[in-house]
């Protein structure tokens, strides 16, 4: 059985956005384009509280992009974004959430959650994990924002649980903090076992 994975299509990530993936609007159309083919359609949602403490606003004397130490991991500090119950952290309206099972992340202010399956120490699980096994999906097509965070450490803990993946390229974009590191992201998940593909190749 498979599903469709969309990870963290919200407007805080689009144009606009507090923290605005570059073309990030455009995965909505690939995202749209693939759902008719998809019984079982999950989304990630980054559900932050406004203390959170990846935010550089809540780390005096810092800025966005930084690296510093959040209670034992390295965290790249951000804008504030996706903060609970704002317009930011909304999944986009374009999609059908009647039809989305969604799996919140990042609402413990003390680590940061790229990956919709865990936290970034690996300390808590969202269910996304526990909730596939109970149903019987084995076989994951992700794509979202972005690439070379959320949608990199989603596709590599699913690889580590043992769970097929094919990344929908066409449907990523990434945040570049340094140029390439989108490239690099996707020859990371390649290495990990993901086959990389393009929507259009993707059948019902």
């Amino acid at each position: 059985m498979r599903a469709l994975v969309l990870v963290d299509l919200q407007y805080d990530f689009c144009p606009g956005g507090a923290l605005a993936v570059p073309r990030g609007d455009e995965t909505i159309a690939v995202a749209q384009r693939l759902l008719p083919h998809f019984e079982t359609v999950i989304a990630t949602q980054d559900w932050h509280p406004r203390e959170h403490g990846s935010f550089a606003a809540n780390n005096p004397g810092t800025a966005p992009g930084q690296v510093v130490d959040l209670h034992g991991l390295p965290q790249v500090l951000w804008p504030v974004h996706c903060v609970q119950g704002t317009r930011g952290a909304e999944l986009h309206d374009a999609l059908p959430k009647e039809r989305l099972v969604v799996f919140r992340k990042g609402t413990d202010a003390t680590v940061d959650s790229y990956s919709g399956f865990f936290d970034n120490g690996h300390r808590n699980a969202t269910g996304l994990g526990a909730w596939l096994e109970e149903k019987g999906v084995r076989q994951l097509y992700v794509l979202g924002l972005a690439t070379d965070y959320c949608v990199k450490f989603t596709v590599l803990d699913a690889r580590e649980l043992g769970l097929d993946v094919w990344l929908v390229e066409d449907g990523c974009r990434a945040v570049d903090l340094a140029p390439g590191d989108g490239e690099r992201a996707i020859a990371e998940m390649r290495a990990a076992g993901a086959t990389i593909v393009h929507s259009g190749t993707i059948a019902p």
